[in-house]
């Protein structure tokens, strides 16, 4: 699966969608004046965890501002909203059937994804440290998953690789 230009490939027995891309999402995000998307939500094949993934790439794009990150990750919550329901109201049965999976597994996991320029310099910092960012966010939704990661396409704590189509 892709997400602009990173390929994300997950194991075998994997349940993923783009829920981004959900027709749902598209009738959801305009409630109470928007909602943010997660951009994966896959389920692992013994359907006893769903994962939340969050890409973002400021390899070409670069964000200077650090304060902004804890807006983006509304996505996590609006998601599991738009999740519960889709569970109930969506008119896509493919959709309704994974929101009903992703609510009924008994875990739930949050991964940000993030990739940021290899080689940074004092004109051009790094705007995230992934230390950091991994404190902030295990604050911000402790209430979801108390052990969120924070990973890039070099990071081997995930089950699923990420590779690169800039190369």
């Amino acid at each position: 699966m892709r997400e602009g230009n990173l390929e994300f490939e997950f194991p075998e027995g994997w349940t993923v969608a783009r829920y981004d891309q959900w027709t749902f999402h598209n009738q959801f995000q305009n409630i109470c004046g928007g909602a943010k998307a997660a951009d994966f939500c896959g389920i692992t094949p013994d359907r006893g965890t769903t994962w939340l993934i969050e890409v973002k790439d400021y390899r070409q794009y670069r964000r200077t501002k650090p304060s902004e990150l804890p807006c983006e990750i509304a996505c996590f919550r609006d998601t599991l909203a738009g999740l519960a329901c889709a569970r109930v109201n969506s008119n896509d049965e493919q959709e309704r059937t994974m929101a009903d999976l992703a609510l009924r597994t008994g875990r739930l996991r949050l991964a940000l994804h993030i990739e940021q320029p290899r080689q940074h310099s004092k004109l051009f910092p790094r705007p995230y440290q992934p230390a950091d960012i991994q404190q902030k966010l295990k604050t911000l939704v402790k209430a979801m998953d108390p052990h969120p990661l924070v990973v890039d396409m070099h990071s081997a704590r995930t089950d699923w690789r990420v590779t690169s189509s800039d190369h």
